[in-house]
């Protein structure tokens, strides 16, 4: 069940100068809250996927576990049961569009502290959690 879709901004480091603040979409599914079908307890029921915006001053991939540690405390959400996703969309490019780089979805992995989460390691999703996480947001665009 999609539960927020929207901007997020996180708050920079450094006072007044918001050095590493940011932007970006952000979209938050908890399946706990899931209706349809039977009652399946998930080991991270909370998807976050996160994605960057034009005009935004820093790349979440640049400040994920910041941003990761933002979105975590805003939410209330427990780091241990949050899946925290990079999504690229598709772009494409060249003089007549001939160039394409395919979308993509990463996971996040983090370590967890008091102070929030540090050491990100990225890995490309594949076959059925792909799968699984492009439903989510297909059925998800559908509902808008």
């Amino acid at each position: 069940m999609l539960i927020h879709d929207g901007i997020f901004e996180w708050p920079g480091f450094g006072g007044r100068l918001k050095l590493a603040s940011g932007r970006c979409r952000l979209r938050v599914y908890d399946r706990s809250k899931e209706t349809s079908g039977a009652a399946t307890p998930h080991l991270r029921p909370v998807i976050v996927i996160v994605s960057d915006v034009p005009g935004s001053r820093m790349s979440v991939r640049s400040c994920a576990g910041h941003v990761a540690t933002c979105v975590s405390r805003q939410f209330a959400f427990p780091p241990g049961r949050m899946m925290f996703i990079e999504h690229y969309p598709q772009s494409v490019y060249g003089q007549s569009g001939e160039r394409v780089i395919p979308e993509k979805y990463d996971a996040v992995e983090f370590e967890w502290t008091e102070g929030g989460a540090i050491r990100p390691k990225w890995r490309t999703l594949q076959g059925p959690i792909l799968e699984a996480i492009k439903a989510a947001v297909a059925c998800s665009e559908t509902q808008r």
